[in-house]
């Protein structure tokens, strides 16, 4: 089930004995069992009636016992257990699930991985718990989640101003959702957010950034690349050797994946092989300046130069003069 789902059921007074949250995508997580700390029982009874307990901390029969205790004052009791994961003997739940209190609501929060689906514990938790079951959100699907994010918060952005977010953010969907709401607050009732305004506020450089690398490699600007390179090199929190490359690649990689589509029609690049519309101009600019052999040659100079920038066949040499290698050979060929 999903997140929305179950907090759409707790709005509406719709209570399952045993919510267990686990998986990769701790956003949705806690986005659950914040609303069931917070918002299950009124603040008039949250006091006597509220329990959250910590993994490493709690020994599972204590848990156990608050959860068998009965409301004071109330007709339910909520029991919250976080880092599930760190719990020793956790499967010794297993009674207590089986049989739980109908006037307790337990929330277990189990981040970054899953039951082993094979264990008899597992089972149990799939046929008696309100399981929901969290992967980590794919980088072509994180501009979108943003957009939805941003209209949740009355705002509006560019889709160059989306990806320069995401970019600069990464998968941290929990930190995505803290710089919108900070943008929210300095926009000052303004509506629309700018690529200024990524770059004041969120320090994020409109002109020396990975995806005006990217430009500047899809059309042979030199000059751009590395005056990009030289912003980098002053800036080197910014944008790590090893992090450019791997956009360098992923780029480069989706502009070879073009050649297999047989059609320069961008909706179709779009549809067959999964990229965002954005950057498709770039992919066939790309493909037409450096061509299928030339693509080809430019992906090994990448992974040449990641193996060079972690000291693996060369002497030592600082990342921006191998990146500055890297644009000279790339753009020869």
């Amino acid at each position: 089930m999903s997140s929305e789902k179950i907090i759409s059921e707790l709005k509406n007074k719709q209570f399952k004995p045993v919510y267990w949250l686990e998986g990769e995508e701790p956003y949705y997580i806690d986005e659950i069992a914040q609303y069931a700390e917070q918002h299950i029982l009124p603040e008039s009874e949250a006091s006597f009636n509220l329990s959250v307990y910590y993994g490493r901390d709690v020994q599972w029969a204590e848990l156990v016992n608050a959860c068998k205790r009965y409301p004071m004052f109330a007709d339910r009791q909520v029991v919250i257990l976080k880092e599930a994961q760190f719990m020793k003997d956790i499967q010794m739940l297993e009674n207590y699930i089986t049989n739980p209190l109908a006037s307790t609501v337990l929330v277990v929060c189990y981040k970054d991985k899953k039951l082993d689906g094979k264990t008899k514990f597992a089972k149990l938790v799939k046929q008696k718990c309100e399981l929901v079951s969290t992967k980590r959100m794919y980088d072509n699907q994180l501009p979108a989640w943003t957009s939805q994010m941003l209209q949740k918060h009355g705002l509006t952005a560019s889709q160059k101003t989306i990806l320069l977010l995401v970019d600069h953010i990464g998968n941290d969907l929990s930190r995505l959702q803290n710089e919108v709401e900070k943008l929210a607050i300095n926009l000052n009732g303004r509506k629309s957010i700018t690529e200024d305004d990524i770059e004041k506020y969120i320090g994020v450089s409109k002109e020396y950034n990975t995806f005006e690398l990217q430009d500047a490699f899809a059309k042979k600007n030199y000059l751009k690349a590395i005056r990009i390179n030289e912003y980098f090199a002053s800036n080197p929190k910014v944008a790590p050797i090893q992090v450019t490359l791997a956009s360098l690649y992923n780029f480069f990689s989706k502009a070879y994946m073009v050649f297999g589509v047989g059609s320069n029609d961008e909706k179709n690049i779009v549809a067959q092989i999964g990229v965002n519309p954005y950057f498709v101009k770039d992919y066939l600019q790309a493909t037409k300046n450096y061509g299928q052999q030339g693509i080809e040659g430019i992906l090994l100079l990448i992974h040449d130069y990641n193996l060079k920038s972690v000291g693996i066949g060369t002497p030592p040499i600082s990342d921006s003069e191998l990146m500055k290698e890297l644009i000279v050979k790339a753009m020869s060929v």
